[in-house]
């Protein structure tokens, strides 16, 4: 069959602007990088091609920020279709699925190194952050970069007001509940619980940690006819549990995506789950004692919970027209510069991210970082915990920031009291199935 790929309907981006056509500068071959790190982030991802730039003669590395994730891939589409596609562009997590259907538009990491003959050995990373970028056989698709997992965030102060402990922070979900509990009974926070990213942090990694299938096809990582399995007992006790503490008054819905979680850092909320990468912030923001834990689980489900799963962004090659060996050699010597120990525990410490190589979790260690930062290793534990299984590699879900918004939708009809759970998880399946057939569709045609 004819394949197509995510660029096919894109006809309308032509006018983006396009990467500028690799020439060689003083016999060094450039390399053109677009990402969506703004502000301090942006600084690092210069801090580190300065870095490779500085450190050979062979290759020079023009790193250009594309705006937004969203705006990154627009961008990236548009300038494929005209033949100027960037060497490396950085891609959200979510976008995962589209990537791995672009069919002729990437190159993915095996292939580069295939050709390139600078070898990436898939074991070096962690597991929980290598799986969500890797195909089923263990090949390495994209390389990760800008890796998270989410964690519970609590407010220590409001804790002890509370009469809870605040070393000891809940770790099962009947705990936490409970804890919402005291906390509202004491007045000890205006919002006893909330969530950022709620359908990532609160189902997602559900699934993930308590190895639960999120959809068929090994979460798509088997074929592009998924179906999602949201539906099923542990989404909707999950489900019920948030619409309880929704109407007791101890969970507030905080809005979609990372629209909650200001909520924290600014006292209002005692207990928080968000990404592991909110740590500087929360640490900058934060008038009161804090303490970050690893995400409750929920033993009748299962008693031994594995690896959460990672968010954040991966690094994947493009193609173009009348690219050369050269210029592949040159995006293939600086992922592997970026991979390096050091700098990997430099881009960890420095950004909040989790370090994605398991040498530069020990470099980190060896530095003493984690004793001068209580907590700040949990991602990397809570990522590494068990042995991965089809349930707990990722998603290979297309269009799944579409799926997103769907179970969004679905989310908050339930706190409003428009439908029980059931319902709830069962329009969020019938809906979101209807996406997964169009994009089927389109890459199958």
């Amino acid at each position: 069959m004819k394949r197509r790929t995510l660029l096919a309907g894109a006809a309308a981006l032509a006018a983006a602007p396009l990467a500028p056509a690799a020439h060689a500068q003083g016999g060094k071959t450039k390399i053109v990088f677009w990402h969506a790190m703004s502000g301090a982030l942006g600084e690092e991802v210069k801090r580190i091609t300065d870095g490779f730039n500085a450190s050979q003669g062979e290759v020079e590395v023009e790193q250009i920020f594309k705006g937004s994730y969203p705006e990154t891939l627009t961008a990236a589409i548009a300038a494929w279709r005209a033949g100027q596609a960037p060497h490396l562009v950085q891609m959200f997590e979510v976008g995962t699925g589209s990537m791995l259907a672009a069919g002729p538009a990437v190159k993915q990491v095996w292939e580069l190194s295939k050709e390139t003959g600078i070898q990436f050995d898939p074991k070096a990373y962690l597991a929980g952050v290598r799986g969500y970028y890797s195909l089923s056989d263990g090949r390495m698709a994209s390389m990760p970069f800008n890796s998270s997992t989410s964690l519970m965030w609590y407010n220590k102060d409001a804790f002890a007001k509370a009469g809870l402990d605040p070393e000891n922070a809940p770790t099962t979900w009947d705990a936490v509940v409970a804890a919402a509990q005291a906390i509202k009974a004491k007045n000890a926070a205006s919002i006893p619980m909330s969530s950022s990213w709620p359908t990532w942090c609160l189902f997602e990694q559900y699934a993930a940690m308590h190895d639960v299938p999120y959809a068929t096809e090994a979460n798509g990582f088997d074929g592009l006819g998924t179906k999602l399995l949201i539906n099923t007992p542990p989404f909707v006790k999950q489900m019920q549990r948030l619409i309880d503490m929704s109407k007791d008054g101890t969970f507030k819905w905080g809005g979609r995506d990372g629209a909650a979680g200001p909520l924290f850092p600014s006292g209002d909320a005692a207990i928080m789950f968000d990404s592991s990468a909110a740590r500087a912030s929360i640490d900058r923001a934060a008038k009161f004692k804090w303490g970050v834990a690893l995400l409750p689980t929920d033993p009748a489900i299962n008693a031994h919970p594995i690896n959460s799963i990672i968010g954040g962004a991966s690094l994947w090659t493009m193609t173009a027209p009348k690219r050369t060996p050269a210029e592949y050699k040159g995006v293939a010597l600086l992922l592997q510069y970026m991979s390096r120990p050091d700098n990997d525990a430099v881009w960890h410490q420095h950004t909040g991210y989790v370090p994605v190589t398991l040498a530069g979790y020990e470099l980190s260690k060896k530095q003493g970082y984690y004793e001068k930062n209580p907590g700040a290793d949990l991602a990397i534990l809570q990522l590494t915990r068990g042995k991965p299984t089809k349930n707990s590699l990722g998603f290979r879900l297309g269009r799944m920031p579409e799926l997103r918004n769907i179970q969004y939708e679905e989310m908050e009809k339930a706190f409003q009291g428009q439908q029980g759970a059931q319902a709830t998880m069962d329009a969020a399946v019938e809906r979101g199935n209807k996406v997964l057939r169009e994009f089927e569709k389109s890459v199958k045609g």
